[in-house]
């Protein structure tokens, strides 16, 4: 096993073998990942859960004319016999309900956030408020009737739809002017609540007020022929999503506000229609804000694990290349040993970062590994001052970790530079190397030049007896 070229297979067998080990790692950390979405769903959905405002929509019933074919019993009148026929007959019954989007439409989102912990995990949630002012557009109604068809002015409601109304706190309050309105919970199986507005012609338009609790998610659909919505909130690490983003933003560590201004050409919806597009509307045109919780160390743990292998492949060629040809070379069980080492470093930041934080936790268990291996090569390898190659190389490459694991944007970057730095040092520090032939001479190094001191082999030379000259003949 003294041949460079043999040990180097060898060396990148073992690193390939451990992948095993950080397999495993990853596993652990995929599952505590999926234990805090777990809980955060839990908390969340016992606070409220994610929240979706859509609507308020003016339906307004109508009913006409219709011909139907019913059988009667008809009696001549000569012979008085009773017969059965079917004949036409005009019955007044509902029709299809008129639903109107609101032509103005302005909707003030302020929210106000806490954590809830459980456990050691912490989950943010809010409590929101709503307040809308609308205006409906009531002549469109007119063109969407057919034949002797008439609306059931006083019978309109007015429908908003929620996620889940064990949501809603505080007051929810409607307002026509100086008419309050009482509100209702939906009765259709669907969360949301209704109204009934009596005559909508008797109002120039509505303000409504809507308290309620969520986490995670915060989305309104732009219902308004002009959709002017505004959003505030203290929470500092928001992530905006969905069909459009705000036209103006926002962002301090004391909070965010966010502003939409959405026409109704923006969305495919139309704004009198004989059909709910209710649903549509909360498919392809809600948009909002996620309560983003920036410590997510499950995922820059799982980035960890899987440039996991890179990392112990680096640390395996710096011991091959420092050690040179020494007497004893590492042992298999040895390398096996440092990439354990280093696969568990990966579970020590987990397990601290759930207590301390991700930037601490980092610190501490890349200070610990790093110190670990250093000192096992200084009296475990015998590399002696050597080893401190071995721990600035450590220290270098945990530092790139750290940056790759930070910024998710830059992480390919530093790890091909790294990686192809590592391959053109080592094709460097190997270019004397005569990878077919007989193992290297003891009395030279790595990079070709004399080690100081005698050559062992020279020693052993001058340590064998010299042959003494044939004695003279007698």
């Amino acid at each position: 096993m003294r041949s460079l070229g043999t040990r180097f297979l060898i060396v990148g067998l073992l690193a390939v073998l451990m992948y095993i080990p950080v397999f495993f790692v990853s596993l652990v950390v995929d599952d505590r990942a999926r234990l805090a979405e777990r809980t955060l769903q839990d908390v969340g959905a016992e606070w409220g859960g994610a929240q979706l405002l859509s609507g308020p929509m003016l339906i307004l019933p109508v009913q006409g004319p219709v011909t139907l074919t019913e059988r009667v019993n008809v009696t001549d009148p000569e012979t008085g016999e009773v017969r059965v026929e079917d004949r036409p007959v005009t019955r007044i019954r509902s029709a299809a309900p008129i639903y109107l989007l609101p032509e103005d439409f302005s909707l003030a989102l302020d929210t106000q956030t806490e954590i809830r912990s459980r456990g050691i995990f912490d989950v943010p949630v809010f409590q929101a408020l709503a307040t809308m002012d609308l205006t409906y557009d009531l002549a469109a109604a007119d063109d969407l009737l057919s034949g002797q068809e008439e609306i059931l002015w006083d019978q309109a409601q007015l429908r908003i739809t929620v996620s889940a109304n064990r949501a809603l706190r505080g007051d929810a309050t409607l307002r026509a002017g100086n008419i309050a309105i009482p509100l209702e919970p939906r009765a259709d199986g669907t969360a949301g609540i209704i109204a009934d507005l009596g005559d909508p012609r008797d109002h120039d338009g509505y303000t409504m007020s809507l308290g309620f609790n969520g986490a995670a998610d915060l989305q309104v659909t732009p219902v308004g022929r002009a959709s002017n919505v505004t959003l505030t909130s203290d929470w500092p690490h928001p992530s905006f999503q969905g069909a459009f983003l705000p036209n103006t933003r926002t962002i301090t560590d004391a909070g965010f506000s966010a502003t939409w201004s959405i026409p109704h050409l923006a969305r495919t919806l139309p704004q009198a229609a004989r059909q709910d597009y209710d649903a549509t509307a909360r498919q392809q045109t809600a948009f909002g804000v996620q309560f983003f919780q920036p410590n997510d160390f499950y995922q820059k743990a799982y980035r960890a694990a899987r440039y996991g292998i890179l990392f112990i492949a680096l640390t395996f060629l710096t011991i091959l290349l420092v050690e040179g040809a020494t007497k004893r070379p590492t042992h298999p069980v040895q390398y096996i040993l440092i990439g354990l080492a280093q696969s568990v470093f990966v579970l020590l930041m987990v397990s601290y970062a759930e207590q301390i934080g991700f930037g601490a936790a980092y610190g501490v268990s890349a200070g610990a590994t790093t110190l670990l291996l250093t000192l096992f090569g200084a009296l475990g390898l015998k590399l002696g001052n050597r080893s401190l190659i071995l721990g600035c190389m450590l220290a270098v490459t945990y530092g790139v970790l750290y940056l790759i694991l930070r910024s998710a944007d830059y992480a390919l970057l530093a790890g091909s530079t790294l990686a192809f730095f590592a391959l053109a040092l080592t094709m460097f520090m190997t270019r004397n190397e005569d990878w077919y032939g007989p193992p290297r001479d003891p009395a030279k190094t790595m990079w070709g030049t004399p080690r100081h001191g005698v050559p062992q082999q020279k020693k052993a030379l001058d340590a064998q007896p010299t042959p003494q000259a044939d004695a003279p003949a007698p």
